[in-house]
């Protein structure tokens, strides 16, 4: 199997890449410093700018059998200016618009396509339980994940099976948002998040990139599915697993106030959340490795 994979730098993209190049698949990045990037061995760069279709990787895109994008401006970066959040969105919605133009113009077309989103697609949710089903939000992360789904949305006329995938908070210990979570920890000062009440939908590096591969090989996946573990859990729980995880006290609560002031909009990331299940994905047959939060923060701690 040929794998294109747009992003393919950060943190899902090299595990999806080891996954497939240790199982003797062919993979290709576009990267928009491809002499710079690390690559692993077996794993192939082509030069993009995310904004524009080269004919230098046309036509290599032309003989994929799949095409995944996860290419998009990092969330966790502060502060949170306003020209920051246009990038951000901006960039999601570009290397789609992207993808589309490439797909549209390749002869013969890849016949399997995975966009990243995420599940701040449903804003704010409380304690509800959220599934694909459930209605969208109306705040900043919710308008980055309509339009970033939006962007590719043409690609479902053209004979292509487009998977769109709901990224919930991934877990790794070499990257993504666990390490800024963990650092009060291992400094002998974790607790809850504000309230702590608000839900965190999380899932291991391990499974997300599973999850992919499943719906890569699975001829009757198509349209979204959540990926997330099926038992997402409140702050407090989560940073209470975390402690025990890291061998260190669970204690101090992180005032709401203190976290809006250092980190003003970006602190959403932290005191906002939803309870999502993967309903579609569970429904679909995938069965995950790792469903509980203690299990998965002791295989990474």
């Amino acid at each position: 199997m040929k794998v294109m994979i747009a992003g393919g730098s950060g943190l899902i993209g090299t595990a999806l890449a080891r996954s497939l190049v240790r199982d003797g698949h062919e993979v290709w990045l576009l990267s928009r410093s491809p002499h710079k990037t690390r690559l692993l061995p077996g794993v192939q760069a082509l030069e993009w700018d995310g904004r524009t279709v080269f004919h230098q990787w046309l036509g290599t895109f032309s003989q994929m059998d799949v095409v995944v994008n996860l290419a998009g401006a990092t969330i966790g970066q502060w502060p949170w200016s306003e020209a920051r959040k246009k990038e951000i969105l901006d960039s999601r919605v570009r290397s789609g618009q992207v993808m589309a133009e490439a797909f549209e113009k390749a002869s013969p077309r890849p016949p399997v396509f995975l966009q990243a989103s995420g599940i701040g697609y449903y804003g704010p949710r409380g304690t509800e339980a959220v599934t694909e089903d459930s209605s969208i939000g109306n705040d900043f992360f919710s308008t980055v994940a309509i339009n970033w789904e939006s962007a590719t949305r043409i690609i479902d006329t053209m004979g292509v099976r487009r998977v769109i995938m709901r990224n919930g908070l991934v877990l790794a210990r070499e990257g993504g948002v666990l390490p800024m979570m963990a650092l009060p920890v291992a400094l002998f000062a974790g607790g809850p998040f504000g309230s702590g009440r608000q839900g965190i939908s999380w899932i291991h590096v391990h499974d997300h990139v599973r999850a992919m591969r499943f719906l890569i090989e699975n001829d009757k996946a198509r349209g979204v599915f959540n990926l997330s573990a099926p038992n997402p859990v409140s702050n407090a729980d989560f940073m209470r697993a975390l402690a025990r995880a890291m061998r260190r006290p669970y204690w101090f609560p992180t005032p709401a106030f203190a976290l809006r002031l250092l980190l003003g909009e970006m602190s959403d990331l932290l005191l906002t959340g939803q309870y999502v299940i993967p309903q579609r994905l569970v429904n679909l047959g995938f069965a995950f490795d790792f469903e509980s939060i203690y299990d998965t923060l002791t295989d990474l701690y």
